[in-house]
């Protein structure tokens, strides 16, 4: 196995995951198999109990991990089908050998950092990266390792140390080490500045691991008087200065790494030179440019609890932006906080709500994704009674589509008290409860999670044609309340369609409304699948409806079936 370890500088949010991501596509454009593994150095498990405020979006994978979004970027980018193992964390180090101490399995000795900790991580490294992700058998060639946070920080120093007896232990010629770093320019100055990373790599040094390659972030390309100090201050040669400066979309950066040559001194590096094949980005190079391209744009409403960090919604936005690419637009997306909405704040924040209502009636489209908490949630149902009376395509997930079975029994059916259970638990009209397998105790892991198998009742609905007439979906899920299956009946006779439901055939997973444009509610998550060059069925119908290129791609399908 071949290893490639990514590692940070000088400040977080630099982009690691997405340059690691992209080293993957150039290596596997090479014709060789990568598999991927983040670490993040945090104590939680998992990133499931975390707020998105905090870290961002949870990303879940087939098995029902919920992981960092990093995942995500490696999923959509190297088209590979990801598991938990492929996310460690602390906390799940540190339990896995407290396990097997409690157990006895250290017959006694005193368990310490190193060496049980760094073997540990060893250990599960050289585990996950055995495990096939993109469909094949066998192991994979190269597995992309990155390193979250910076170097320097406390709660990584052991991951530093593992990795470094890794690379003692497997030989240079199977291990490559890419440190990512800033190029700041000083607005006063003018001139980009190489000492925060001459700084940051003395301390990659000084912990006993040396850059062979250094993938300097920057806001223009780097000057060659700037490639050349890194390199005699690094000790990193000058061919092997990348530079990931900014780009009009992220599908530049392979392609930034491919001008740069980054895949032959990679597979020099790692010896690989013989086995690979020259490489072809044809795709990516025609998807970069394509988008380029684009003149048009379509305005989406995107209504949720956490719009001041977009990367709250980082897989909603990517799905977004395959669908739109395919309907030959750019995503315009309009972001409004649901609690601008309500009525309330009409009265403390008149031009917020001002604000929000002129872009919600501006859009071509309404997005409610999903989230927890009654914030915003009076905002959210307002949202979606305005698509649903105006005849604007709107697509619920998860929340959404809870959200908009709420407002149809209140609207529709006269029940003002309707309600979800997560909000009103002692409503008489509870039109969204609790699962029963739930727990009501723990947070961690205890929602269904991950691929389920989602049934069509009719094949004479929107969504079965999306997706290609088929009588069945798989698609990933993290949710814990659903709709009450006693009034399903109610709802339908009143014209709300629940078109796909689980294989009981008692949980509610697609809902649709006959004769409006588009108004699909859908309980799972189809962002996490979605793939540039194939976007997700619901979002593709929600831009196709806002696009007006629904109907026609709808009879093709149906002309198709028959």
């Amino acid at each position: 196995m071949k290893y490639v370890l990514v590692t940070g500088g000088v400040v977080s949010g630099l982009g690691k995951g997405v340059t690691a991501s992209s080293i993957g596509v150039v290596l596997k454009a090479c014709g060789l198999r990568v598999t991927s593994i983040k670490i993040d150095p945090y104590l939680n498990t998992d990133a499931g109990t975390m707020s998105p405020f905090e870290h961002g979006e949870v990303f879940v994978l087939d098995d029902g991990g919920e992981v960092d979004l990093d995942l995500g970027n490696y999923e959509r980018f190297l088209d590979v089908t990801l598991t938990r193992d492929n996310n460690i964390t602390t906390g799940k180090i540190y339990q896995s050998v407290l396990e097997k101490e409690r157990k006895g399995d250290y017959l006694g000795k005193t368990v310490q950092v190193v060496p049980h900790i760094t073997d540990a991580i060893k250990d599960w490294i050289e585990s996950v990266s055995l495990t096939p992700v993109d469909g094949k058998e066998g192991a994979a060639d190269v597995c992309v390792i990155e390193l979250g946070g910076t170097v320097g920080d406390i709660e990584s120093m052991p991951f530093i140390e593992a990795l470094r007896q890794l690379y003692f232990t497997v030989g240079q010629d199977n291990f490559c080490l890419i440190h990512v770093s800033l190029i700041p320019v000083l607005g006063v100055v003018g001139e980009q500045k190489t000492k925060p990373t001459q700084h940051s790599v003395r301390e990659l040094r000084a912990l006993g691991l040396t850059p062979h390659f250094l993938a300097c972030r920057s806001a223009q390309p780097l000057l060659e008087n700037t490639k050349q100090k890194l390199s005699q201050f690094c000790h990193v040669p000058v061919a092997n200065i990348l530079n990931i400066h900014d780009v009009p979309n992220i599908w530049h950066i392979p392609l930034l790494l491919q001008n740069q040559n980054a895949h032959d001194a990679i597979l020099k590096q790692m010896d690989l030179m013989s086995v690979a094949k020259p490489v072809d980005l044809r795709e990516w190079t025609k998807r970069a440019e394509t988008f380029d391209n684009l003149t048009k744009s379509v305005r989406i409403a995107m209504v949720g609890k956490y719009v001041g960090l977009t990367d709250s919604y980082l897989s909603v936005v990517k799905a977004l932006l395959h669908a739109c690419t395919a309907c030959s637009f750019k995503p315009s997306i309009d972001w409004i906080a649901a609690s601008d909405l309500e009525d309330d704040s009409a009265q403390s924040a008149p031009e917020a709500y001002a604000t929000a209502w002129k872009t919600l009636r501006g859009a071509a489209c309404v997005l409610v994704p999903g989230g927890f908490g009654d914030r915003g949630v009076k905002g959210m149902i307002l949202a979606a009674k305005y698509a649903r009376e105006n005849n604007v395509p709107y697509l619920g997930i998860c929340l959404g589509m809870q959200i908009s079975v709420i407002e149809f029994a209140r609207s529709v059916l006269r029940l003002e008290k309707a309600n979800s259970e997560e909000f009103d638990h002692q409503t008489p009209d509870l039109v969204v409860i609790f699962m029963p397998e739930g727990s009501k105790t723990h947070m961690g892991s205890t929602m269904r999670l991950g691929s389920r198998k989602t049934l069509f009742q009719t094949s004479d609905c929107i969504m079965s044609k999306l997706y290609n007439n088929s009588k069945h979906v798989d698609e990933r899920h993290r949710h814990r309340y659903e709709v009450n299956p006693e009034v399903v009946g109610t709802l339908e006779e009143a014209g709300l369609r629940f078109v796909g439901r689980d294989e009981t055939g008692k949980r509610m997973e697609i809902l649709e409304l006959p004769g409006h444009p588009f108004y699909v509610g859908v309980q799972f998550h189809p962002e996490y699948k979605s793939r540039p060059g194939r976007p997700s069925a619901p979002f593709l119908g929600l831009i196709m409806a806002a696009t007006g290129q629904l109907e026609a791609h709808v009879k093709t399908q149906q002309n198709g079936s028959i």
